[in-house]
């Protein structure tokens, strides 16, 4: 996501503390102008929110847009829900656009972005499918099973379909609130 940013800076150094300096003169460099965010989502629970918290650093990003993914596995002992993690993320530093991604690094380049209703969509050059664990046929709309996720991109690998180990739900195609066209689902497991 990095190519996105004009400015990069890094808010953890090599320790995984806060580099509370370089953020606050960031911040007051780019006042009032959005600001892109991303970061694996136990990094940011783990060692950007925590620190907020137990350093009692206020920083102001209300401008800010955070989109994050990975690591959700490794928060499972602290019960942290996607809805907890946004609310405790807004409280503490006034981010309000905060959006969960589904990929993985098996299948370059498939990225599944949340949208504002909270459900991740597929993007045009790629697909989801979930199937029954029983006999691994597709499952219905609203039936868990395994995620096999499908694309268009890889090239120099077999990574064009894989059957991942994370269960989902489809939620469904071309209706979502949002306004969004193609497939979205839940992760659930």
């Amino acid at each position: 996501f990095s190519m996105f940013g004009s400015k990069r800076i890094y808010a953890l150094n090599e320790e995984m503390e806060l580099n509370t300096e370089l953020i606050l003169e960031f911040l007051k460099d780019h006042k009032n102008e959005r600001i892109f965010l991303f970061g694996f989502t136990f990094m940011i629970w783990q060692h950007f929110y925590k620190q907020l918290i137990e350093k009692k650093i206020n920083l102001d990003l209300s401008n800010g847009l955070l989109i994050h993914g990975g690591g959700w596995k490794k928060l499972v002992s602290e019960s942290i829900s996607s809805y907890d993690f946004k609310d405790k993320l807004q409280q503490a530093c006034g981010i309000k656009h905060v959006y969960d991604y589904y990929g993985m690094v098996e299948q370059t380049g498939s990225i599944y972005l949340e949208c504002e209703c909270g459900h991740l969509h597929t993007p045009i050059f790629s697909d989801v499918l979930i199937r029954r664990a029983s006999d691994f046929s597709i499952a219905e709309i609203g039936e868990k099973g395994i995620i096999q996720v499908v694309s268009v991109l890889p090239f120099s690998y077999p990574g064009h379909s894989l059957l991942t180990e994370d269960e989902g739900i489809l939620l469904g195609e071309d209706d979502c609130s949002c306004g969004r066209l193609g497939k979205y689902f839940k992760i659930v497991g």
